[in-house]
């Protein structure tokens, strides 16, 4: 997945943009997997030491209100995040690791909108979550 700025969405929002904020943004924008609030503390706060965990609370909560950061729930009792996509993903959970795959399948998509228009209905958004164990693993 392309990555997003979320530096230049602040912009675009008009949110006022701190250099605390600034860095829980760059590590957000660069993040290549989902994290939660504290290893996004944990990555904050080795560019900058006097970013305090209650900051990073506020900066993704006004991120997520603003409509530039997508909070997840994959079953492991953490909210994770992810700088809110330009175009539609669904991600796999592998269970033992955490490990989250994004993925696309035009398939799956054709298939949700069929679904739902033959229920009587024009879908205009969906989240798929797939929860998984390696094929590898010996049961």
């Amino acid at each position: 997945m392309r990555k997003i700025d979320l530096e230049a969405l602040c912009a675009e929002k008009g949110l006022r943009i701190t250099e605390q904020r600034r860095v829980i943004a760059r590590v957000l924008s660069e993040a290549e997997d989902h994290p939660d609030v504290e290893e996004v503390h944990r990555r904050s706060s080795a560019i900058d030491a006097g970013i305090s965990i209650a900051t990073v609370y506020r900066t993704v909560r006004l991120f997520e209100e603003a409509g530039i950061l997508e909070r997840h729930d994959f079953g492991d009792g953490r909210s994770r995040y992810e700088a809110s996509p330009e175009t539609h993903h669904d991600h796999l959970i592998d269970v033992e690791s955490g490990k989250v795959i994004e993925f696309v399948d035009e398939e799956l998509e054709l298939l949700q909108k069929r679904i739902a228009e033959k229920l009587g209905f024009r879908l205009v958004d969906h989240r798929m979550e797939l929860y998984g164990v390696p094929l590898s693993r010996k049961d």
